[in-house]
């Protein structure tokens, strides 16, 4: 019996290819072709406008911070997912803003708080920050922080200056920023509804007890 074969780690190697018209017309058709019209700049270079193909980018971008491999006439150019522009309906990709980055170099970004466990039976989990901003190598950026939740009772909080970063990253948000807030799960009034029954059965007798006596006069 053979054995299966792990999946192939996706390559971030992109064929680009050059844009020299512009306009939303221009980036209409592109995107009926299957192709995504985006802007590279950074490190005093002109921007640069290419269009790259769409599916392979959009699972590229499942990954935060998609560093990609720009192929641009036979040349490499790395660059870093800075923003991306969807449809807010359909969820199509628009258009993709990238930097320059450089090996070597350190930017900030913005990471993604990741929780894990269950907290103590009876408490809430209020996570008040999904991201943290970290500077890091440019081509080493963590996917995400984690922060440990297994067990923690009421009154257990996580500051940024408490999460534990990846090697080669240092914190770049305010150390007090608040991330995370385990409290005592909010209590239901269920006696709420009987008490309002129990009321308005009241009211009933008590008018029924008044026409009596209006009958007897």
């Amino acid at each position: 019996m053979s054995e299966k074969k792990a999946p192939r780690a996706l390559s971030n190697k992109i064929v680009a290819d050059q844009r020299t018209t512009f306009g939303k017309g221009v980036a209409r058709k592109l995107r009926a072709a299957g192709k995504v019209p985006v802007v590279v700049y950074g490190h005093g270079a002109d921007p640069q406008h290419l269009a790259l193909p769409a599916h392979e980018v959009s699972l590229l971008l499942r990954k935060a911070n998609a560093i990609l491999d720009l192929q641009i006439d036979g040349a490499s150019q790395l660059a870093l997912v800075k923003d991306v522009q969807k449809d807010p309906v359909r969820q199509i990709i628009e258009h993709i803003d990238l930097v320059i980055i450089r090996k070597g170099e350190k930017v900030v970004v913005d990471v993604p708080i990741h929780l894990e466990g269950d907290a103590y039976p009876g408490t809430t989990v209020n996570q008040d920050a999904n991201t943290v901003s970290v500077l890091a190598e440019a081509t080493n950026i963590p996917e995400r922080v984690i922060v440990d939740v297994e067990g923690k009772e009421e009154g257990f909080q996580v500051h940024a200056k408490d999460l534990v970063l990846p090697e080669g990253s240092t914190l770049d948000s305010d150390p007090e920023l608040l991330i995370v807030a385990v409290t005592a799960a909010a209590e239901v009034d269920l006696g709420g509804a009987d008490d309002a029954a129990e009321g308005e059965a009241a009211e009933g007798a008590a008018a029924v007890e008044g026409d009596a006596a209006a009958t007897e006069e």
